[in-house]
């Protein structure tokens, strides 16, 4: 016969992980660390989630509306439609549509970013330097805000996904297409995607699937990978992991619309010959999309964005500032030696990069106007070594200051 629970409290919908459910015989020899992933859950739970997606491709592919399917919500009310001459002119724009999910008691901040105007213009010579200066805009500010005072109010704007919509008129990946997500696979996880998969038959699904996953290997750009089952998984998880990395680009379809099918009411699209259903996975991958995306690897992408794309921009960060703090005290320590006002130029090793070469002429055009006698002589700082660690020197303060930061 068990011993009665402890009278200070009463029984846990914890269950057996509860101390105070247990035997009093038993409660010696229970510590009471079982309860951590409980404790762990209330807490985050309470704080609640952040969740960055960022869609891109050309417009008229469905980005908008498989948004609002996948989210059950409408993030594009005030939404002006361009018409064709407004789009051939327009350049690439980042938008924002931040919305508060909340379901079964677990609340989600969902940002989308969108980028009209992408892929629109005649001329499309570059237009992913805008979302990828986005990308890297986020990285620095959560970089200065993870270096400042107030740590514990951080939020995380980067970018954890990014749909990229392929059209299924081509015959594979346009240029364009290969131009962005080489741009941008180190920066962010990509997830491609075959739009609107009701035009094709399913022949023509299958082939143009694997003719985009052909060129992606072929062209070495690094898509967003699954993480391996642990062997531990149970079967059903990994067969459904493994069709997963098997649906790569998913072929979607999206739509808003309620349409009767079979005496059911469901999200399709009603066409002459019949009605094609949205989360009908004979139909198209939009399931296994939001399965993906919200059920079984949310976590994973945030992870992933934190380990190893904002590690590699914050290592890069680093390195350049440590750099350019160890250039300075040597031309500050040479500049002593010499007795002059004027820094002396440190001897190039034959790695010197374009910027470094850009100082040392500096340098010496100093030390010409010097020995002309010139009347007014100009002081040649530093020039900024790579944007990223400008940005990240103006923040942090002097070069000394830094040092004297990371040196405690």
């Amino acid at each position: 016969m068990q011993s009665p629970l402890s009278p200070t409290r009463p029984k846990s919908p914890w269950g057996r992980f509860d101390p105070y459910d247990f035997p009093e015989d038993q409660d010696k020899e229970y510590v009471g660390f079982a309860t951590l992933p409980n404790q762990v859950h209330r807490k985050s739970v309470k704080k609640g989630f952040d969740f960055t997606l960022m869609v891109a491709g050309e417009s008229g592919l469905g980005k908008s509306t498989l948004v609002n399917s996948l989210f059950l919500t409408d993030l594009y009310k005030d939404r002006k439609l361009l018409n064709a001459e407004e789009r051939i002119t327009q350049t690439v724009e980042i938008t924002k549509h931040t919305v508060d999910i909340e379901e079964k008691g677990v609340k989600l901040k969902l940002t989308i970013v969108d980028t009209p105007g992408f892929g629109d213009a005649v001329n499309n010579t570059e237009c992913w330097k805008s979302v990828a200066d986005y990308i890297d805009q986020q990285f620095e500010q959560y970089f200065r805000d993870e270096s400042g005072l107030n740590r514990k109010n951080i939020q995380d704007n980067r970018v954890h996904c990014c749909l990229y919509f392929i059209s299924p008129f081509g015959h594979g990946l346009r240029p364009l297409d290969v131009e962005f997500m080489k741009a941008l696979h180190e920066k962010v996880n990509i997830v491609p995607i075959l739009a609107k998969a009701d035009t094709l038959t399913p022949t023509e699904v299958k082939k143009k699937k694997f003719k985009i996953r052909e060129e992606i290997q072929q062209y070495g750009i690094k898509i967003y990978q699954f993480p391996d089952c642990d062997s531990d998984e149970d079967e059903d998880f990994k067969q459904q992991d493994q069709e997963l990395k098997d649906s790569i680009p998913f072929a979607v379809i999206g739509s808003n619309t309620v349409v009767e099918a079979k005496g059911k009411r469901v999200r399709g699209r009603l066409y002459p010959w019949g009605i094609v259903e949205v989360e009908n996975s004979a139909h198209c991958d939009f399931v296994k999309l939001r399965n993906m995306l919200v059920r079984t690897h949310m976590q994973d992408l945030k992870d992933v964005t934190r380990e190893t794309h904002y590690e590699n921009y914050r290592a890069h960060c680093i390195q350049s500032m440590t750099r350019m703090v160890v250039k300075e005290r040597n031309r500050n320590k040479l500049t002593r030696e010499s007795g002059t006002d004027f820094p002396i130029p440190v001897i190039p090793s034959t790695t010197d990069t374009e910027t470094e070469k850009l100082i040392r002429e500096k340098d010496e055009e100093v030390q010409r106007r010097q020995s002309e006698h010139e009347p007014e002589q100009e002081h040649i700082g530093l020039q900024s070594e790579g944007k990223a660690a400008n940005k990240c020197l103006a923040y942090m303060g002097t070069p000394s200051r830094l040092l004297e930061k990371h040196s405690r």
